[in-house]
């Protein structure tokens, strides 16, 4: 994103303001957002720009005004979500004072951890509350489009294919995707009344996209962002997300996420810890089956696998 780019969007949204520094907050495989000081202003804002599809700057539109009002989501200050002449699509958002849950979880602070879990899981709450006509993609207007996967059987059948490509083979040994691949499918008469479930699912419900800070002396969500991969799905998809770095052994986030949840009118099978552990299979090679990933963020994913088919 070059400077002239940059202040040409902001031009078009405030005429004549200038913008006093840019910082890069993420550039993620779809967008990229920047933290923006004004000139003469106090308070910084966050251009968030959709560098492919115009149709996910929409849905995320759709989605936060939806919300807003039930869930922490930014406001939106001015959006193009067609883009305009040669620019992409943009959204200009107030920046949400806060720093990630994976920064408060690495800070170590055993009792802020526990509040903020437990608010992270009332908000969660709060999102699965929202329900479909069916399970499927969501698209503009937030109408289901086609379905995650056609048939019975969709998960193992998804993972399955996930672990025929040649990019999840050359990352995992064959001996746990022959795991992986039994694990699903002994679950598959668990795992099917899950795809059918069609309430608003995150899609990317992790440490990163949800923002906390302190108020009054106690930690709680102040937004949740990225909602670009939410889907009419199965709410057990959020947990395994946010609760992939879990261990029985050393939990953080648990029980208060899972109570915070249960105590705003959530509801959870028996045995959803594993269930949810298996449902997070299909992100998991999902994104180890892409042509291409960072060194870190594939090693990271091969130990998430090998960790998760050993605890399911």
């Amino acid at each position: 994103m070059t400077p002239r780019v940059l202040a040409r969007m902001v031009e078009r949204a405030f005429p004549g303001a200038r913008v006093a520094e840019a910082l890069l907050l993420a550039d993620g495989f779809r967008n990229s957002n920047f933290k923006l000081l004004f000139e003469g202003a106090a308070e910084p804002m966050v251009l968030r720009v959709y560098r492919h599809d115009p149709a996910l700057c929409r849905k995320e539109l759709d989605l936060i005004r939806f919300l807003a009002g039930s869930v922490p989501v930014p406001e939106v200050i001015h959006a193009e979500p067609s883009g305009s002449e040669d620019l992409p699509p943009f959204v200009l958002m107030p920046y949400v004072e806060g720093i990630t849950f994976r920064e408060l979880r690495r800070g170590g602070d055993r009792e802020a951890i526990a509040q903020a879990a437990g608010s992270a899981g009332e908000v969660l709450a709060a999102i699965h509350r929202n329900t479909f006509s069916k399970p499927g993609w969501l698209g503009p207007g937030l109408e289901v489009a086609a379905p995650l996967l056609e048939g019975a059987n969709a998960m193992p059948r998804f993972v399955d294919l996930c672990l025929a490509s040649g990019n999840l083979q050359a990352r995992l040994p064959a001996a746990l995707r022959d795991r992986v691949h039994r694990l699903m499918w002994s679950a598959s008469p668990e795992l099917a009344p899950l795809e059918i479930q069609a309430q608003l699912v995150h899609g990317d419900f992790n440490k990163r996209n949800v923002l906390v800070r302190a108020a009054s002396g106690r930690w709680s969500v102040a937004a949740v962002l990225d909602w670009e991969f939410a889907v009419s799905s199965t709410p057990l998809a959020d947990f395994g997300n946010f609760l992939r770095y879990e261990r029985a052994s050393r939990p953080l986030a648990e029980p208060h996420f899972s109570d915070g949840y249960l105590g705003a009118g959530g509801s959870l099978p028996p045995d959803w810890r594993r269930l949810a552990r298996l449902v997070d299979f299909v992100a998991l090679c999902e994104s180890l089956a892409r042509d291409w990933l960072p060194a870190d963020v594939e090693a990271d994913l091969v130990e998430l696998v090998q960790a998760t088919a050993g605890q399911s």
